[in-house]
């Protein structure tokens, strides 16, 4: 059921690689750093399903406590929504971030979680983490985010039809199954 995006996140990595590779002393990212896992984003339902799929096979106790850090976060994104507030200025702490500062879901990490860090454009738009070595107005080599988010529309509505492969849902709603 998965081996489309696992293809689509192999093509991913390597293509951020490459960049990473080429911008050494731009693209920071290294372990440790946190920045991207408080960008505020949904996924699609592949990436949704995908990552219940990981986050079903960890032990209780990390389930647990990754359960209670979604309820906090659901309602940081509740009150964002209502407010209409800018989610690409928002900070919440990804539910999936361990107290150790780790992804407990690294390896069913979304495209956003692998793509940040690196020159993107989503409609139009660049971005670029806010902590990276790149210089506004320098042109870098950017991933368009558009044909990727195509594609796993693509998949979603493959899976399981309109109605639910056209939607998208926050991480913490993945994990306390709301909606899926």
């Amino acid at each position: 059921m998965f081996r489309e995006l696992e293809d689509l996140y192999s093509l991913i990595d390597r293509t951020v690689g490459e960049i990473q590779r080429r911008y050494r002393k731009e693209v920071l990212c290294r372990k440790g750093c946190t920045d991207c896992c408080y960008a505020v984003f949904d996924v699609s339902l592949i990436e949704a399903l995908y990552l219940r799929t990981c986050f079903d096979s960890l032990d209780r106790r990390q389930r647990r406590a990754a359960l209670i850090r979604a309820k906090k976060a659901i309602k940081s994104w509740d009150q964002l929504i209502a407010a209409g507030a800018d989610l690409s200025l928002a900070r919440i702490r990804c539910p999936l971030l361990s107290d150790d500062g780790e992804c407990i879901c690294y390896a069913a990490r979304p495209i956003n979680c692998r793509t940040y860090g690196i020159p993107t454009m989503i409609g139009n738009k660049g971005h670029v983490c806010g902590l990276s070595g790149f210089v506004r107005g320098k042109k870098y080599i950017t991933l368009n985010l558009a044909p990727l988010q195509e594609r796993l529309y693509e998949l979603s509505v493959k899976l399981k039809g309109e109605d639910l492969g056209t939607r998208r849902w926050p991480i913490a709603a993945v994990l306390l199954e709301e909606g899926l």
